[in-house]
C-alpha cells in the first residue's frame, strides 16, 4: 500500500479551464506509481474568488463540498481533508463536524493564521475530540513575513502541538522551501508531530536527516501539488537500504495509524 497523505484537487471555480484534466491526470499518474490512496484537500477556490490563504467561509464550504464529491466519485481511492480558515472559528468548527460526519478523515490548515495563534486552539481541540489528524502548512524556518499568508514554521507548530498533546499533526511539507534542517531540530522532541515528506525539494541528505531526527515511525510519504517530486522521494527512500518494515511504515503504515481506524481497509 502507498498512501499519499498530501494531495490536492481542483474544481470549476478554481480559475483553471483544465481542472477536470488535472484531476484525472493525478489519478492516472498515481495508478502508474502504485498510489493506493490520495488523501487530499481543496483550498477554497485556490485564490480565484477570495485569497488562497484567507478563503471566505463560502469558498471554504464550496471547496469542501467539491472535495467530498471527488471522494464519493472515487470510493476507497480518494479521501478528503476538511479545509478550514481559523479566522472564522464558528464556521470552521461547523465545517469540521459536518464534513467528518459525511466521510472526510482529517483537517487541513493552510497559512491563514500562525500555528501558535490561540485562534487555532479550538480546531486542534476538535481534532483530538474527533480522532482525526491535522495537516498543517509549514514554511521551513520563517525569517520574515510573506505577502498574502500567515506562514508558520516548525517552532510554531511545535508550540501548538505541545498545547494539544492528544492531537496528531502532520507537518507539511519538509521539502516545501527553506531550511528543513531547522525544522527537524524544532520538532524532533515533539512526538505528536509527523513529518510529511512532500514538497518541491528533493535535497541530498534530506531523508537521511529526517530519519535521524524523528525515525521511520514519524515519517509519512506525500507528494503535494504534483506527483513528480513525491516519486523522486519515493525512489530516494527505497535507495537508503532501510529495513522493509521501515519502508512500509513510511509508505503506508504510519498513515494507517494516524487516520481513523479502518478507513483504508484492513
Amino acid at each position: 500500500m502507498l498512501i499519499d497523505v498530501h494531495a490536492h484537487f481542483y474544481h470549476e471555480r478554481s480559475g483553471r479551464a483544465d481542472w477536470r484534466e488535472v484531476n484525472a491526470r493525478r489519478i492516472a499518474a498515481g495508478e502508474r506509481m502504485g498510489v493506493t490512496v490520495h488523501v487530499a484537500s481543496v483550498l477554497g477556490t485556490w485564490g480565484f474568488r477570495s485569497p488562497i490563504y484567507f478563503p471566505s467561509p463560502d469558498d471554504v464550504t464550496y471547496g469542501n463540498e467539491q472535495m467530498l464529491r471527488l471522494q464519493n466519485e472515487h470510493p476507497g481511492k480518494v479521501f478528503g481533508y476538511c479545509t478550514v480558515n481559523p479566522n472564522y472559528t464558528d464556521h470552521a468548527l461547523r465545517e469540521i463536524d459536518t464534513r467528518l460526519t459525511q466521510g472526510m478523515i482529517g483537517i487541513k490548515l493552510a497559512a491563514s493564521r500562525r500555528a501558535n495563534d490561540i485562534l487555532v486552539d479550538p480546531i486542534a481541540a476538535r481534532a483530538a475530540e474527533k480522532g482525526v489528524p491535522i495537516l498543517h502548512h509549514i514554511w521551513q524556518h520563517r525569517r520574515r513575513d510573506w505577502p498574502g499568508q500567515e506562514a508558520s514554521d516548525g517552532v510554531e507548530l511545535a508550540q501548538l502541538a505541545e498545547r494539544h498533546p492528544n492531537t496528531r499533526f502532520l507537518l507539511a511539507h519538509i521539502g516545501g522551501g527553506g531550511d528543513w534542517a531547522h525544522t527537524l531540530r524544532a520538532v524532533a522532541e515533539t512526538t505528536n508531530i509527523w513529518i510529511d515528506l512532500s514538497g518541491s525539494g528533493v535535497d541530498i541528505g534530506m531523508l537521511e536527516a529526517t530519519l535521524a531526527a524523528v525515525g521511520a515511525r514519524r515519517m509519512v510519504w506525500g507528494a503535494d501539488i504534483t506527483l513528480c517530486t513525491g516519486w523522486g522521494k519515493l525512489r530516494y527512500l527505497e535507495s537508503l537500504g532501510l529495513p522493509k518494515a521501515d519502508i512500509e511504515r513510511i509508505k503506508s503504515g504510519n498513515a494507517r495509524e494516524l487516520f481513523p481506524a479502518g478507513v483504508f481497509g484492513k
